[in-house]
């Protein structure tokens, strides 16, 4: 069996299980440490089926945080859920960028793995993240237009995960999603906004292909709490830049720690920073024993991804650390 801790970040059970209980810091994962703020007197009917006119709101608020017309995109319960069905509704020859989600991979039957700068071969669908993940690269929006026009011109596809694409708002390409471009894009609610455990997600598309969702996904797609928290969150503008800027900060003054110990940090998005070190995996270990969970990858065993600490104590503790072992 494979190591859990190898195959994706947020898997404290077993790194209990390994090194023991105590105060964890979890940095696994490149969910915002500093979540928005659920009001406690949050007025949700768990009687009843959703209300459809909730979905309607919700699908508003968050069709203008992402800047396009409403009747352009689709709730789904997690944008995982949105990529694995992928492949069954859109159909076609697929490839996927590397390193990258192990769900693209998944997206698609026998989706073809490429590098980056590899061409694509005839009409497959085109299937990466902006910014990607692990390696946090940032492609700007004329990058991705050039990628749309290639792709268009061959009968295929352009589909973007956006996941971390809140905090890089000028890069995403979520704008141009169009009834005559073949483009797609994906969304992610739970990691800008640090409530991963609200299964939502948004798929952007022509809307053939967001037909093809909703049938599948019946009457009632997302739980009456994740309409509630979503509807609120997406229309909170000033948490929303605030949480921009605060991003930028703490992201700068974490690069600050780890090059100071001699770890350059990589990336650009501002909820996760990945480290290429030869003692990677010693130095998971040594974290781990002081309670602090990092993402390690069986692909790349030199590499660890960190999310972003929250605040100067968990700064502060990181450096303890990785000053004195």
């Amino acid at each position: 069996m494979s190591d859990p801790l190898l195959h994706h970040g947020g898997n404290l059970a077993a790194a209990r299980a390994r090194f023991g209980d105590g105060p964890w810091l979890d940095l696994s994962t490149g969910i915002n440490p500093k979540a928005w703020p659920v009001p406690d007197a949050l007025d949700v009917d768990l009687g009843p089926l959703p209300d459809p006119a909730a979905l309607a709101a919700l699908e508003a608020a968050a069709a203008e945080h992402f800047g396009v017309a409403a009747e352009q995109l689709c709730a789904v319960p997690g944008s995982e859920m949105g990529l694995r069905l992928l492949g069954t509704i859109l159909g076609g020859r697929a490839c996927h960028i590397v390193p990258g989600y192990r769900t693209h991979a998944a997206a698609f039957p026998d989706s073809t793995p490429l590098a980056a700068d590899s061409p694509i071969a005839g009409d497959a669908a085109l299937l990466l993240a902006n910014p990607n993940n692990p390696l946090g690269i940032l492609l700007d929006r004329d990058t991705l237009e050039a990628m749309l026009a290639e792709r268009t011109a061959k009968g295929g596809w352009l589909i973007v995960d956006e996941a971390f694409a809140d905090a890089h708002p000028n890069a995403s390409i979520a704008a141009l999603v169009h009834e005559d471009r073949r483009l797609i894009v994906f969304r992610s609610f739970g990691k800008f906004f640090g409530l991963a455990g609200v299964r939502l997600g948004f798929v952007l598309a022509p809307r053939p292909i967001l037909a093809r969702y909703r049938a599948m996904l019946g009457d009632w797609p997302i739980d009456a709490t994740a309409l509630a928290i979503g509807t609120r969150a997406y229309r909170d503008a000033r948490w929303i830049a605030a949480t921009r800027e605060a991003l930028g900060v703490r992201a700068a003054a974490f690069d600050s720690l780890l090059n100071a110990h001699g770890l350059m940090a990589m990336g650009e998005s501002p909820l996760f920073r990945l480290v290429a070190h030869a003692e990677a995996p010693t130095l998971f270990e040594r974290l781990a024993r002081a309670n602090i969970l990092v993402r390690p990858f069986d692909y790349a065993p030199h590499w660890l991804r960190f999310g972003m600490p929250a605040d100067p104590d968990a700064l502060a503790r990181i450096d303890r650390v990785l000053r004195d072992g």
